[in-house]
């Protein structure tokens, strides 16, 4: 089980690598460029402020579906029929929530409309990740993985042509073909997953069975619940800096966090793809009573290895990422450009530490999700909601966006140490005094090395890849990274690949 970890996680990486950086940090901040800092503001903002309530969408369906399939293949044709009536209900409540409380807090006009198509947005989404569920639960991952980036690889090549085709003035270009862009490749995206799903169900009997999905809907409450706690912690920042900051530089300060969100963000999809293939094998190894141990172990020192280098290179070229993706504006000044880059290199700093924390989280409370632990995840999701919505407080109007950056931080950390220690009491997990060891050795000399080569290259593009090759040779030197499991993998994941 645990070489079929490392073998889909090396190919999921692989293809995501290839595509989901150029979609964040070339098309998206292409389009952030384009549009400019107040309409792609409040275009995220509205897009946060949805995703809020995107477990109304859901309810834990996902987790519960993923988990409860990986054990019993069997239910597959049954539940998605049912699962699939309760999601369309599920709908319907959806738009009836984000309407309502979007028109308690003020979305008005052009706000509405841009709600009304995010919305739909996330809709379609919604039903993509439960389709998929289904595909990994089957732990058809080579698939999965295909899946996971055929939305972006779409959405690639239209703004592509919109932005840089030449048929189109580029100044014509504005938010709502972005969000267009997005609709289409999730429609297209949803049919082949359904299609690939409809393959393994074989033929099903569709009929309105409302017992059923009551039951399934209760079964999966306490996983909704999670999710909903988790999404505010997670999303709430963009939205509040929106809503509290003063109305003349609200859009603009959200904006700012944006650029620096951006790189966050690329970094935590990738993240966020060990949770899609540890949680069915979680569940499964738990079930078969196999070597849990070992897999946490594998998954945590290649997730710790890996975010480690991301964070330390965003750290100490912070102020470079920021000037190669988004450069002097035409017609803007040179002191708000310097401004700007200042303002998104603390942000981008400090959500490094989140993206260390959130990243770890993947592992453990994957590990509590499928072991059922929803009582215990729950709480720590609660209190990081309250911690969140106080800092915020406190943070934003004084220090704006960087304040909201900071509240992150603590928040993620905290409830990243909580699940840890929950996850090693109730598995009796020992990485030993030796890995942790190697992991503070590893950290140290990464640090150390990027801020020197930093400081020793004129050109910091020389100094980012030689700073690149030196953290991966030291993740080796310390083995937070195995020479011969590696060369193992990837001889595989080719495999794979021509198949």
């Amino acid at each position: 089980m645990n070489n079929k970890f490392l073998k889909n996680i090396i190919f999921l990486l692989f293809i995501n690598l290839l595509i989901k950086p150029f979609w964040i940090l070339g098309i998206d901040a292409a389009v952030q460029n384009t549009v400019g800092d107040t309409s792609y503001g409040l275009y995220l903002a509205i897009t946060q402020f949805s995703y809020l309530f995107y477990i109304i969408l859901d309810l834990g369906l996902t987790n519960f579906n993923s988990r409860n399939i990986a054990q019993n293949n069997q239910l597959l044709a049954k539940h998605f029929v049912g699962i699939s009536q309760a999601k369309i209900i599920l709908t319907l409540l959806y738009f009836i929530v984000i309407f309502l409380v979007g028109w308690l807090i003020g979305y008005r006009g052009e706000q509405m409309k841009i709600l009304a198509i995010v919305g739909l947005n996330q809709v379609l989404l919604s039903f993509i990740l439960y389709v998929r569920s289904n595909i990994s639960a089957l732990l058809l991952f080579k698939t999965d993985s295909m899946l996971s980036v055929l939305d972006r690889i779409l959405m690639i090549l239209i703004c592509s042509f919109l932005l840089w085709s030449g048929l189109f003035p580029r100044e014509n270009f504005n938010i709502y073909w972005y969000i267009y862009s997005q609709t289409f490749s999730y429609v297209v995206t949803l049919a082949i997953a359904v299609a690939i799903v409809l393959k393994h169900t074989g033929k099903l009997t569709i009929r309105i069975n409302i017992p059923f999905v009551i039951m399934i809907i209760k079964k999966s409450l306490p996983y909704a619940l999670l999710v909903l706690l988790m999404s505010f912690y997670n999303r709430l920042e963009p939205v509040l800096i929106e809503r509290i900051l003063p109305e003349d530089i609200s859009a603009t300060q959200t904006g700012i966090y944006a650029r620096a969100y951006r790189l966050f963000d690329a970094g935590n999809n990738i993240s966020y793809l060990f949770s899609v293939i540890l949680l069915p094998l979680f569940a499964a190894v738990i079930k078969e009573k196999g070597d849990l141990q070992g897999l946490v172990k594998q998954s945590f020192s290649i997730m710790s290895s890996m975010t480690c280098i991301i964070a330390v290179l965003c750290i100490f070229f912070s102020s470079n990422f920021m000037e190669m993706f988004y450069p002097q504006q035409e017609g803007e000044l040179l002191e708000v450009f310097q401004y700007r880059i200042a303002e998104s290199s603390k942000i981008l700093i400090i959500l490094m530490g989140s993206f260390v924390s959130i990243s770890i989280t993947y592992i453990f409370g994957t590990l509590l999700t499928a072991n059922g632990n929803l009582r215990q995840l729950n709480i720590v999701a609660a209190c990081g909601v309250i911690i969140n919505l106080t800092l915020n407080f406190i943070f934003i109007p004084k220090f704006k966006a960087v304040g909201a950056a900071f509240t992150s931080l603590c928040v993620q950390f905290t409830t990243c140490a909580i699940q840890f220690f929950i996850a090693k009491k109730t598995f009796n997990l020992r990485l030993g005094n030796s890995f942790w060891f190697r992991l503070l050795a590893f950290i140290l000399a990464t640090a150390a090395s990027t801020y020197l080569i930093s400081l020793k290259t004129e050109r910091w593009l020389v100094g980012f890849g030689i700073s690149f090759a030196v953290c991966v040779l030291l993740a080796f030197i310390t083995r937070m990274l195995d020479y011969r499991e590696i060369k193992e993998l990837i001889a595989s994941s080719m495999k794979n690949i021509k198949k």
